[in-house]
Parts: C-alpha cells; sequence; structure tokens
C-alpha cells in the first residue's frame, strides 16, 4: 500500500495537517482539499484510492460529496469524520455506501487502519475487475482474492455499525463490556437450547447491536443520573423504533436480525413490554434471549441511580421476581436455559470489565 494516492477533505486548516502527517507518515501520498468541489477536481486530474472527508464543511457536505463522486463514475473508497454521530447523518452515511464512519478527534492508529482498509479493498476491487477480463489466467489465485474481497465487505459492515454502536454505548453510563458481555450471554444460553452454530454466531454479533437506537436520544435523558419520570421513559423507549430504523431493509441476513432484537428486544413474554406489546412467540426468538441478558447485566452493573445487586440477588430476581421483574416476562424454554447456564453468567460478568 506504500505511495497509495489518498485525498484529504477538510475546512479545518489545522485537523488537515494533522491527518496528512499521520498518513504521510505512513508512506501514502497524500494531497488535500479544502471544499467538496475542490476535490472533485482534483479527482478529475488523478486517480486516487481513498478520500478522506469532513462530513460538515460548507457548500458541499461529506455525504454530498459521496453522490458527486459515484455521479461521477468515480469508485474511489470514502471514509467520513465526524465530531458526533447524529441519527440522521448514520443512517444516510450507511444507505450511500460510505466505507467507514470516523468520530473526531481520532486517535492515529483508528485512522492508519482505516485507510489502509480501505486502500486494501480498493486494490481488491481492481484485482476483481482484472479476474473478469482475464478469466483464463491463474483462475484459482484470482477466485481466491475475489473471496477475500467480498468477505473482506461483509466485515466492513459489521464493524461500521460496531463502531456505530459504540458510539451510542459512550455517551450511555454503560461500556463497551457491556456489549461483549450481552454477546457473551447470548451465545451461552442459544448453546443451552442447542441452537445451529449460524444461529449461535449470528446472536454473538447481533446482539451487541440491541441498544443502536440511543445514539438518537438526547444527553438529558440517557445520562440523567436518577430515575426517568413517566414522560422521559416514553422518550427513552423509542430507542427501539430508532434501532430499527437505522437497520432495516438491509439485504443481510444478520442485519435483518439485529433489526428485529433493536426493535423487540423490550418485548415480554406475558405481553406488557414495547414498542407493541407482542407476547408469547409473536417476539422473535433473538429477541426472547437478548432480554433475559440484558436484564442480568442490568442488575448486575452498579448506576449512578442503584448499586450492583450481586449475582446471588440477580438471580433470585429473574427466577423468582421482585415485583418489578417477575418469571413472566421471560420466555420459559429460556428462563429454564438460563437457571442451567447462571453460574456462567457470572463468571463472564466477572472476567469481562473495562
Amino acid at each position: 500500500m506504500t505511495n497509495a494516492r489518498l485525498l484529504v477533505v477538510d475546512d479545518d486548516r489545522a485537523l488537515l495537517d494533522s491527518v496528512v502527517f499521520i498518513l504521510k507518515r505512513e508512506g501514502y501520498e497524500v494531497s488535500t482539499a479544502r471544499s467538496g468541489r475542490e476535490a472533485l477536481e482534483r479527482l478529475k486530474d488523478g486517480h486516487y484510492e481513498t478520500v478522506i472527508s469532513d462530513i460538515k464543511m460548507p457548500g458541499m457536505s461529506g455525504l454530498e460529496l459521496i453522490d458527486a463522486i459515484r455521479s461521477a463514475g468515480f469508485e474511489t473508497q470514502v471514509i467520513l469524520m465526524t465530531a458526533y454521530a447524529e441519527v440522521r447523518t448514520t443512517i444516510e452515511a450507511i444507505r450511500k455506501n460510505a466505507f467507514d464512519f470516523i468520530i473526531k478527534p481520532c486517535e492515529p492508529q483508528d485512522l492508519i487502519v482505516a485507510v489502509g482498509k480501505a486502500v486494501r479493498f480498493n486494490q481488491l476491487l481492481s484485482i476483481e475487475k482484472d479476474y473478469k477480463t482475464n478469466l483464463e489466467a491463474t483462475v484459482e489465485k484470482r477466485t481466491k482474492e475475489l473471496s477475500d474481497a467480498l468477505g473482506m465487505v461483509s466485515d466492513l459492515n459489521d464493524e461500521l455499525l460496531r463502531r456505530l454502536t459504540t458510539a451510542a454505548e459512550c455517551r450511555d453510563t454503560d461500556t463497551g463490556s457491556h456489549l461483549i458481555r450481552i454477546g457473551l450471554y447470548s451465545k451461552r444460553i442459544s448453546e443451552a437450547l442447542g441452537m445451529s452454530g449460524d444461529f449461535i454466531g449470528d446472536i454473538m454479533f447481533t446482539s451487541t447491536l440491541h441498544d443502536i437506537g440511543k445514539i438518537g436520544i438526547s444527553d438529558n435523558i440517557l445520562l440523567k443520573p436518577a430515575a426517568l419520570t413517566k414522560e422521559e421513559f416514553e422518550i427513552m423507549k423509542t430507542h427501539t423504533t430508532i434501532g430499527s430504523g437505522i437497520l432495516r431493509d438491509s439485504p443481510i441476513a444478520r442485519l435483518t436480525m439485529a433489526e428485529m432484537v433493536a426493535l423487540r428486544h423490550h418485548e415480554r413474554w406475558d405481553g406488557t413490554g414495547y414498542p407493541d406489546g407482542l407476547a408469547d412467540e409473536q417476539i422473535p426468538l433473538p429477541a426472547r434471549i437478548v432480554i433475559i441478558c440484558d436484564q442480568y447485566d442490568a442488575l448486575m452493573m452498579r448506576r449512578p441511580y442503584k448499586a450492583p445487586l450481586g449475582h446471588a440477588k440477580t438471580y433470585e430476581i429473574i427466577t423468582i421476581g421482585d415485583g418489578r421483574t417477575i418469571p413472566q416476562h421471560f420466555d420459559p424454554e429460556i428462563l429454564e436455559a438460563f437457571k442451567k447456564v447462571a453460574p456462567d453468567f457470572e463468571a463472564i460478568f466477572n472476567s469481562c470489565q473495562d
């Protein structure tokens, strides 16, 4: 990837210089532009493997720049940078196939890794073109390279969503270890239920996206160091539909499951959950698994308005109830699986801390 050509677009001179310095140190040939229109002119004058652009710029935003690049016929990959993630820009970035999404100020290593992947991906696309026009040459080698490129697309979709989820979690009192634990709890429950290897792999990923909709909840509610009022709780409940909106209409089966989990992970077996009060098997199985995992972790964690309860008390609340949480909230079969693997839940919680 040495000598690969990059184009950095930002109207902030200090940030522009900082990004250029980091990338030149890695051996890249770097050009700059102070606006989207200037970036398009530079793209017309020469080939660039990757464009790194700020989202918010006067005249032409980073999202509009992606449209202009595609309309002009360029296949250059675009990495977007933003100081904070908004729901609308997040959804739009995903729909416009932004290659990656970096929160500013970005860590140099995050920038280097993202650019390296983008450059390599662009090279793999070129290899794919050569493969189609020169099928008779090195068929076996080219087939593997094409497979790697397609696999990278899937991995990058997953990684982009993980980054967005982390951005949402960083605004909450929860931390990244919460997401890891939810994935591991869901895996363990699914194993106890005898689910297939594919299902277990999918739910380990999709369960970590259950609260992605929190990215659309205001800080005064999300970070409130006390119990929410009735009105505030109604707003908080909308994180399920916001998350569904972010993930909806994907052709990728794993993201279809993620959308289902984001929307339904607060539905309860007895019909008292939200957003739609579904009951019993109306609730998709992945969401029925995630709700008990999320409830366990919430009871175990310290919050500004409550102390951690410990494993024994948490187990008692889930299996016997305390009035607010009752066993009837959970699928009976999944509740029985939880009872069998509860010691594993405690071990996962204790081993996965920030």
